[in-house]
């Protein structure tokens, strides 16, 4: 008996044929059970799943239609399997996110205009000031965006954000432990911006993996695996301990 999986793989086989494209009218359910040789029940749960993963929106009244299917968008899920990962994965996604920010970085080089990296400067200039410590995280957190969104690749941007995540609480907690961080990382970030307005690939890369490779060796001297299991980005009630082995 066919699945909501098999309709899923139909309704996908429909799109990747352009048969429908973004923006498009979904055909009916009644339509589609009957295209499929299933029954209605299967489709729609199909359409809710595809919904839930932003491949296809309802609109009321108005029937399905497939979404612009723009990455960001699609990634959503994966951003959200990845926040359940983080506790236990967490030096594996910043290998990843350092390969990643990287490779954007490469490419915002040479492709960054003078707008961003004025925003940049601008960004950098609020971590360095006594605005609020949250205000001061966005504008590291914005920092890496502007540069991902620069890099001209939307899907590797997107990519960046699902793997990036909320770290909010990991850096209030690395600025509680580690009294050297704040400046290290104004470093770190004026050397990527340095790069960028040499408009050097290479430097810039090297740059970009340098900064994300400091938080991966400040993790590696703590006892990860003492991290809260719901949310590695929860900062503990007491810190941790270097690892002494």
């Amino acid at each position: 008996m066919p699945s909501a999986a098999d309709a899923i793989e139909q309704i996908k086989h429909m799109i990747v044929q352009t048969e429908v494209q973004p923006g498009d009218r979904l055909p009916t359910e009644r339509e589609l059970a009957a295209r499929f040789g299933m029954s209605r029940s299967t489709v729609r749960e199909a359409v809710r799943a595809l919904t839930t993963m932003n491949v296809l929106e309802s609109r009321v009244g108005a029937g399905t239609y497939v979404t612009d299917l723009r990455p960001g968008g699609l990634l959503d899920g994966t951003a959200f399997a990845l926040d359940l990962m983080r506790s236990r994965n967490i030096l594996q996604l910043l290998e990843i996110r350092r390969t990643l920010d990287a490779l954007a970085a490469s490419q915002a080089a040479v492709r960054i205009t003078p707008e961003g990296l004025a925003g940049l400067r601008e960004l950098i200039a609020v971590m360095e000031s006594d605005a609020d410590l949250d205000e001061r995280i966005g504008a590291d957190l914005e920092f890496h965006r502007v540069v991902a969104r620069a890099s001209g690749n939307e899907v590797l941007a997107a990519l960046l954000e699902s793997v990036s995540g909320d770290t909010t609480a990991a850096r209030r907690w690395r600025g509680a432990v580690d009294g050297s961080a704040a400046e290290r990382m104004s470093s770190e970030h004026h050397l990527i911006l340095s790069a960028l307005e040499l408009g050097d690939p290479h430097l810039a890369s090297v740059a970009a993996a340098a900064h994300v490779g400091g938080v991966e060796t400040w993790l590696r001297s703590l006892d990860v695996d003492r991290l809260p299991a719901g949310d590695a980005d929860a900062a503990p009630e007491t810190t941790p301990s270097p690892r002494t082995e």
